[in-house]
């Protein structure tokens, strides 16, 4: 019984996937992304619950990729193309009213992430690290930013929305986003793990240290925090991965 535990989470995060999708071209695109970050919690803690019950089901990790690939690449892909056709109507901008089809690069997220996937179950590098940028991570910057758009007025000690709005509400800059980052899923830069082995300092600096940041961000800006720490995250490694090649040659 015990070995289905995971499963059942991976199962549920499914669910609410599958129903986020509904509600996105329903246009309750709000409440999908918090069906989304919904999925994210299931994702952590499938995982959690297979190593703390010592269960290793071969059938368990296919579902877990499987039910990735609805969460975190087809979800986030209409997500992102169901909100820059709503910022194109809010906020048009000309070379989409000339090009309508540009919004279907949002398409990119989905096809993008499936190889994602399917080269992390295969590439014995990403053990204790990944190559390229970590679907739900991915996922989660246009799960927050449409949370931060249909909710500007959360409580915040540094109001950085005067910033922050005019970029998630321009569907050129949303959609270019999506674009580049979409390519992050699949370039061959080092991006270090933000797992805690232990609690020991001199083991754990790197995500320790980004944990701090990802903190003060948090208490200062609310969720903005969040679609910011992902991009500071993709700065950080890329900066290290060029520091190291530097080193080495």
């Amino acid at each position: 019984m015990k070995n289905q535990i995971p499963n059942a989470i991976s199962i549920l995060s499914l669910i609410l996937s599958c129903l986020a999708i509904v509600l996105i071209f329903e246009n309750k695109l709000d409440i999908a992304a918090y069906l989304l970050i919904g999925s994210c919690v299931c994702d952590f803690f499938d995982g959690f619950a297979a190593r703390a019950l010592k269960v290793n089901n071969p059938i368990g990790k296919e579902i877990d990729s499987l039910v990735d690939m609805v969460a975190f690449g087809v979800a986030p892909g209409m997500l992102l193309y169901k909100f820059t056709v709503l910022l194109q109507e809010e906020h048009p901008v000309q070379i989409i009213t000339d090009y309508p089809w540009l919004l279907y690069l949002a398409v990119l997220i989905p096809i993008l992430s499936s190889i994602r996937l399917a080269k992390f179950n295969i590439d014995t590098r990403q053990t204790t690290s990944f190559i390229g940028l970590a679907v739900p991570a991915h996922a989660a910057f246009y799960i927050f930013v449409v949370i931060i758009y249909f909710h500007p007025d959360l409580p915040k000690i540094i109001d950085v929305n005067s910033f922050i709005m005019p970029i998630i509400s321009n569907p050129l800059i949303m959609l270019t986003s999506g674009i580049l980052l979409s390519f992050m899923l699949i370039a061959e830069v080092p991006m270090f793990s933000l797992k805690v082995k232990n609690l020991k300092w001199s083991e754990n600096k790197l995500p320790l240290t980004f944990l701090f940041i990802w903190l003060a961000l948090l208490s200062l800006t609310n969720i903005v925090a969040m679609p910011t720490i992902i991009l500071i995250y993709i700065g950080w490694s890329i900066i290290a991965n060029f520091k190291n090649k530097s080193l080495t040659t």
